[in-house]
């Protein structure tokens, strides 16, 4: 059974990947220690896909409902941009030869036509490969004001 608290609730099923991913917020956050607003961004490792979100592994876990742009390429070399919201994140304790485990999962809330055709040609690829069933296609949500 997978320790994911969330994957009977998908409406989409998720491919296993590793891929380097970007990932900003969009929303200030006010900073401890100066009273100012700041923004986050850093650089990750998405470590499963689907049409609706992703799973990133971070040390520095983002509360859920905020923002973040994510920003990623396909093995291909096709880009995907997307906005997202934290749907859930986990920290987790363990020893200190365990792989990490601590993310976020983000669910997808817009991203250009062309974008969201390079991720559904990239999953068509790996479901495939995995035998998973086909989905429809995300519809294009309008792109959000930063």
């Amino acid at each position: 059974m997978s320790d994911d608290p969330f994957s009977r609730q998908r409406r989409h099923p998720r491919v296993p990947v590793t891929l380097p991913v970007r990932i900003s917020t969009i929303d200030p956050e006010i900073d401890p220690r100066s009273g100012r607003p700041c923004y986050r961004a850093s650089r990750e490792v998405c470590v499963n896909l689907s049409r609706g979100g992703l799973f990133i592994h971070t040390a520095e876990t983002i509360a859920p409902g905020r923002r973040i742009l994510v920003e990623m390429h396909f093995p291909d070399g096709s880009p995907l941009e997307a906005v997202g919201r934290v749907a859930w994140s986990k920290r987790v304790l363990g020893a200190r030869d365990e792989a990490p485990r601590d993310g976020i999962g983000v669910e997808f809330i817009g991203a250009a036509p062309q974008q969201l055709e390079a991720l559904e040609d990239f999953l068509a690829n790996e479901y495939t490969a995995l035998e998973l069933p086909s989905a429809p296609l995300l519809e294009s949500a309008p792109r959000a004001e930063r």
